[in-house]
């Protein structure tokens, strides 16, 4: 009777031990679909941050480069530091390739004087897996980029030389003396201005 008794509970127990299992893979297949999806959403904000940062970079070599078009009218200076000036070429065509690199594709570029705004969504899904909707959903992400001026300089008077150029004070401790008979040696857009990911 004891022997019988026995090996009933062990029958008992056996489809709870397979029904806790099924449970316990239930659960790591959900937790690896999780960090699926965890995956593919910081591959698109990588997109979108390369991608906003290679826009930012276009305009602000379009800003050293007007500079340089510039550099004996320092009339003109200020508005090129501050990004108001006409007839830039838009610049989101490059945010359009750093995506395609990182495997996304743009989903929106939008500028604001010396913000880029980019969104992208990812070319993947998360892949087929317990959780039916990371089959198919894509992530999307967005990233701003900022361009800052890092130079400064005492705009020129009306009584100020003519060939006289004003000193360029830029934060990375340089001043560049500027002569207008001999514009050889000049600072760089990465000089001039700076590129980062906004913080909000």
């Amino acid at each position: 009777m004891t022997r019988y008794r026995t090996y009933g509970d062990a029958g008992q127990a056996f489809p709870i031990y397979i029904t806790v299992v099924a449970g316990l893979l239930f659960l790591a297949f959900a937790y690896f679909a999780v960090g699926q999806a965890a995956v593919n959403r910081n591959g698109a904000q990588t997109a979108a941050d390369a991608a906003a940062l290679a826009a930012a970079q276009e305009t602000r070599d379009e800003l050293a480069g007007r500079w340089v078009e510039d550099i004996l009218d320092p009339q003109k200076w200020q508005d090129i530091f501050a990004g108001e000036v006409l007839g830039l070429e838009p610049p989101c065509w490059r945010a359009y390739e750093l995506a395609a690199q990182n495997d996304a594709s743009v989903r929106g570029c939008d500028q604001d004087g010396l913000r880029l705004t980019v969104t992208v969504q990812a070319n993947k899904s998360a892949g087929d897996s317990v959780i039916p909707a990371t089959s198919t959903r894509r992530a999307h992400a967005s990233a701003t980029a900022v361009i800052e001026s890092l130079c400064t300089f005492d705009p020129p008077g009306e009584d100020a030389e003519e060939d006289v150029l004003p000193r360029l004070n830029c934060e990375d401790g340089d001043d560049w003396e500027l002569d207008p008979e001999d514009l050889t040696d000049l600072p760089g857009p990465e000089d001039l201005f700076d590129v980062h990911l906004a913080n909000d």
